[in-house]
């Protein structure tokens, strides 16, 4: 098996200090690659500053092991913040290839216990904050000979207790990873997902929603480190799907895959027909067809 190289890319990632988005860092350094290690030091539910310099810390430990690092404590959630992310890959570098976008935060409550101006904070950071940073970011993914960008979405888009605001926001970027999936088609700039499950310390803020049994699966089976080579291979220039969500977790890995159903065709529809037929409308058959955004010239198996 070919070894891949990443010698020639350069790549911010947020969130970078800590868990997953260091396990990035850590790993694409290793392999070469040139990082903007990007962490505010934010609390874990993004009311505040942590006070420490998480940032820092992993450009330092990078640049110790012999690899090329920057850190950047910029804040996502301002258009200024996600500027200065790109300009750090650019003054440091010289090019920008590769945005990871894995800042977030996370609280658990019902959803009717949530203020509204939490539902914002959680856009701020997952939403908005991942697209500012893909807004500052596109030229140069557009100049570069392979633009890629990843974005961290969750299974808690697809529902999870008391994680209305945070299922609701990744679902947002789930929305906007397709959209800039096809917008990036033309300039060869691809927009992949991963929805990944890890022991870090959000999914300890989360642990009242997950059984003792699960979470201390979470804590000794599921790392950090499981996540990143999924991540890493969808910035390396061979990796041309687009568009596409891997669940990632203690080394499993798969696609999150939508289909239609084939469903029924009835021009002379009621109510009564699609309650008679629903079984049909919810069918997953052989017929299913998975929706798919890829060059024309890029298989991609359903």
């Amino acid at each position: 098996m070919t070894a891949l190289d990443f010698s020639d890319r350069v790549v911010v990632i947020t969130g970078a200090g800590r868990g997953i988005g260091r396990a990035h860092a850590e790993l694409l350094a290793s392999r070469g690659a040139a990082v903007v290690v990007g962490d505010l030091g934010s609390t874990i539910d993004g009311s505040g500053i942590d006070g420490d310099d998480p940032a820092s810390e992993v450009a330092d430990a990078i640049t110790a092991a012999g690899g090329r690092a920057v850190a950047c404590s910029a804040d996502v959630t301002t258009e200024e913040g996600a500027v200065a992310l790109v300009e750090a890959a650019i003054s440091a570098f010289g090019q920008l290839d590769a945005v990871i976008n894995n800042a977030g935060i996370v609280r658990t409550a019902p959803f009717d216990q949530v203020p509204y101006e939490e539902y914002q904070r959680h856009l701020d950071v997952h939403y908005f904050g991942a697209l500012r940073v893909c807004r500052a970011a596109w030229p140069h993914l557009l100049k570069s000979p392979a633009g890629r960008v990843v974005n961290t979405i969750s299974q808690a888009m697809l529902g999870n207790p008391d994680m209305s605001h945070y299922g609701g926001s990744k679902g947002a970027l789930f929305g906007l990873t397709r959209n800039l999936a096809v917008e990036g088609m033309a300039g060869g700039v691809t927009v992949n997902a991963i929805a990944p499950g890890a022991g870090t310390r959000m999914a300890e803020a989360a642990a009242d929603t997950l059984s003792p049994e699960v979470m201390e699966y979470m804590r000794t089976q599921l790392l950090p480190e499981h996540v990143a080579p999924v991540a890493a291979y969808l910035v390396h220039p061979s990796c041309t799907v687009t568009g596409e969500v891997f669940n990632v977790a203690g080394g499993i890995v798969n696609r999150l895959a939508l289909v239609n159903t084939a469903g029924i065709h009835d021009p002379a529809l009621t109510v009564e027909t699609v309650a008679a037929r629903f079984g049909e409308i919810m069918a997953i058959g052989p017929d299913a067809t998975p929706q798919v955004i890829a060059p024309a010239e890029v298989p991609v198996s359903p």
